[in-house]
């Protein structure tokens, strides 16, 4: 017997899959599902072994067909406190608590319990399940396996990435870059702070410079009314530096992002932010010739912008009876299949990001009986696909 999307997703929500964490226990039981329904998989493993993307196929070979995109890594619960344990599904009031319900292990037991009913059907495309790791810091996990399906010659036509949007249609997302500043100064003894440079002073005039280019930005960029924020934003997170009150430091470093919508090219946003930290640090070389700020990039993903007629979106719109499209702030694997790959993208999934990486995080029993149904008329059109 095909168990329920609830069911499923009990022992998926059981593997505590947190991103760098291994994920390999949880392919083991997809495996265990999938293979005895006859279903083609392959593993793309990070070069440690310890995690590994997933892609199975069911239906006919060759080429076109649907792929379903979910990630299986899950964000931290430490600090948060959770009325029940957040890796044991709780039912309370028709609603699914556990770390990951809703951000996405929901959209993932759908799309294995829809693989397992596809996989007895005469398909005339197939239905492909895409399982990623490590997408909670910086769409990491998911690019050996986009490399390798992008060599072949046979690929999927469409893609839709589950990411909790209450089972409504988004066709864009901003593009993200974060980044390393390294602010480099002179150390010293606090007594004779002036004979030295203090690298936290510098952090503070490039963070000074980074507003200045957000305030730049909201005035003056590029506008995308379909965004709650509709210009590109820069962000700083993390500030680090000094070892004692009483020594000036010489090292501070500087975690920040850039969140760009389509209408700007990030690339030229950085260009700014690298001349401000040029501008800072140049004053200062005359004395102290290390001076400087660099950066480096840590992580990123393209944005995402499909057309509501691009075929991704007309799919959903009919599997949906609704036309309505959205664009997310957050950020989703969809612009590398989209660019990397080719595949006209769409993200389309249960539960709401509000309730993401918080504690009690939950997904409501009607939004997986929403996306149950989406993708059951998903594996009719698979079934009737000229």
């Amino acid at each position: 017997m095909i168990p329920s999307t609830p069911e499923i997703l009990a022992r998926l929500i059981a593997e505590p899959t947190v991103s760098r964490m291994s994920n390999l226990a949880l392919l083991d039981h997809v495996e265990s599902l999938l293979r005895p329904a006859g279903a083609r998989i392959e593993r793309f493993s990070h070069p440690d072994g310890s995690r590994a993307n997933l892609f199975a196929t069911v239906g006919p070979e060759g080429a076109g067909g649907v792929v379903l995109s979910g990630h299986t890594d899950v964000v931290p619960v430490e600090g948060q406190a959770w009325s029940s344990d957040p890796f044991t599904l709780t039912e309370r009031g028709g609603r699914f608590h556990g770390r990951g319900t809703a951000d996405m292990k929901g959209f993932v037991a759908a799309s294995l319990r829809a693989a397992l009913l596809a996989a007895a059907r005469p398909l005339k495309r197939p239905l492909h399940l895409a399982l990623s790791y490590d997408e909670e810091i910086g769409c990491i996990g998911v690019r050996g396996m986009i490399e390798a399906l992008a060599a072949r010659t046979e690929r999927p036509a469409l893609c839709i990435v589950g990411e909790p949007t209450e089972m409504r249609i988004a066709t864009g997302h901003k593009g993200k870059r974060a980044l390393r500043a390294c602010c480099h100064g002179q150390e010293g003894h606090s007594a004779l702070a002036p004979k030295a440079l203090n690298a936290l002073h510098l952090g503070a005039a490039f963070i000074q410079a980074l507003q200045a280019r957000q305030e730049a930005l909201a005035a003056h960029g590029a506008r995308d009314a379909d965004y709650d924020i509709p210009y590109s934003t820069i962000h700083a997170g993390m500030m680090r530096g000094g070892t004692a009150l009483n020594i000036v430091p010489g090292r501070c470093e500087i975690d920040f992002e850039i969140r760009n919508i389509a209408g700007d090219d990030p690339a030229d946003i950085l260009a700014g932010i690298a001349a401000d930290a040029e501008a800072i640090a140049a004053p200062y070389r005359g004395r102290f010739p290390m001076a400087c700020i660099e950066i480096e990039e840590v992580s990123g993903y393209p944005g995402l912008a499909t057309r509501p007629d691009a075929p991704a979106a007309r799919l959903l719109a009919r599997l949906l009876d609704d036309e309505t499209t959205l664009k997310v702030a957050f950020g989703t694997e969809g612009g590398l299949f989209d660019q990397a790959l080719g595949l006209s993208t769409a993200i389309c999934g249960p539960g709401s990001m509000e309730q993401g990486h918080k504690p009690d995080e939950f997904i409501a029993a009607g939004q997986l009986e929403r996306c149950d149904a989406m993708l059951a008329r998903l594996t009719e059109e698979l079934e009737t696909a000229a």
